[in-house]
């Protein structure tokens, strides 16, 4: 399969390329980091959030064997917040929501392959009892194998539809949860849905916590922003192993001044969206950019400036914006972002 078939089965989700012909990919990388998503195994009634017991085996045979250095989320977070430089090729494992195939089916996987990963739990769904989700005793046992445990609400609300009191109490009472099931609040934090505002970055800073995730696809080192990371989703459609080699050796496309600021679209709708590339990077001429309503956008080279247009409105809920284009390596970078409109 050729990279442009890979783009075309991407687009389903969204989750297209974003990559700049540019500056060594060595180079680059050493900055850089791709997180993995995933939230069930095994569990075939929900394909759209289900990897498949195969998938999760070629994908651990993948990360043992294709010259990646697999970290713990949080290592990876303390590394780029200091300055430390990753080794080229630095992928996370992340799982959301506590479903109980993650004790079952892949945690096995991974410790016999001595994968580290990180749950984000969010803490209503264990205490409710299904018998879908983990346990406080598994969680427990996960933890003290090594397990990173994260914070993901009590609830699983739609963050960016809740008022600030409702959100501190979220984390509050989930704080309190983890304190006295396992000892220790979370350090990190998954935004459910992937959905945040600048209200919503601004609580959760203002909790603690040194990063949060959302569901977008991309690779941190895009932007300076540890409140907003991306991750690639992995689920039956968009699991195949060529998806992954395509994520998990993705670049970064180094941008600032990013615009419309806040994630949640208000009155302007479309927003004016645009970044600043970094300079080094080069030609951007063959830089394309979709959004996941609207197809390929129009893009505005204004070199660095990249001024990006679309005339369709947002729908309500979440839009993601994905911009493609390969490196002299061969290998992609990649910006995306996710916004929600309520």
């Amino acid at each position: 399969m050729d990279i442009w078939q890979v783009r075309n089965r991407i687009w389903g989700l969204g989750l297209l390329a974003l990559a700049v012909m540019g500056i060594p990919a060595a180079a680059a990388a050493a900055s850089a980091a791709v997180i993995l998503m995933y939230h069930r195994f095994g569990e075939t009634d929900f394909p759209a959030t289900n990897t498949t017991i195969e998938q999760l085996e070629t994908h651990i045979q993948e990360l043992k064997t294709g010259g990646y250095e697999v970290m713990s989320v949080g290592q990876i977070v303390n590394r780029m917040s200091t300055g430390e430089a990753l080794p080229d090729r630095t992928v996370g494992i992340t799982i959301d929501d506590g479903y109980k195939s993650i004790y079952t089916v892949a945690w096995p996987r991974f410790k016999a392959a001595g994968l580290p990963f990180t749950v984000f739990v969010a803490t209503g769904h264990i205490d409710q009892g299904s018998s879908r989700h983990l346990n406080w005793d598994q969680i427990r046992e996960m933890r003290d194998s090594g397990v990173t445990i994260g914070h993901h609400t009590v609830s699983h609300l739609h963050m960016p539809n809740a008022e600030p009191a409702r959100l501190e109490r979220e984390i509050k009472d989930a704080h309190a949860r983890f304190q006295a099931e396992l000892g220790q609040q979370p350090g990190i934090f998954a935004y459910p849905y992937g959905e945040a505002s600048l209200e919503t970055v601004g609580i959760v800073k203002a909790a603690g916590f040194i990063a949060a995730f959302g569901q977008h696809s991309g690779v941190i080192g895009s932007t300076g922003d540890m409140f907003f990371l991306p991750r690639f989703a992995m689920n039956e459609t968009f699991g195949d192993l060529a998806r992954l080699k395509l994520a998990a050796n993705a670049l970064p496309l180094p941008v600032t001044d990013v615009t419309p600021a806040d994630h949640k679209i208000g009155a302007e709708n479309p927003p004016a969206m645009g970044f600043t590339v970094r300079r080094d990077i080069g030609n951007l001429g063959p830089l394309s950019c979709f959004l996941s309503h609207a197809g390929r956008a129009q893009v505005e080279r204004l070199t660095p400036r990249v001024e990006v247009r679309v005339d369709a409105a947002f729908p309500r809920g979440r839009t993601r914006l994905n911009c493609t284009m390969p490196t002299a390596s061969g290998r992609w970078r990649w910006y995306g972002r996710q916004f929600y409109r309520p």
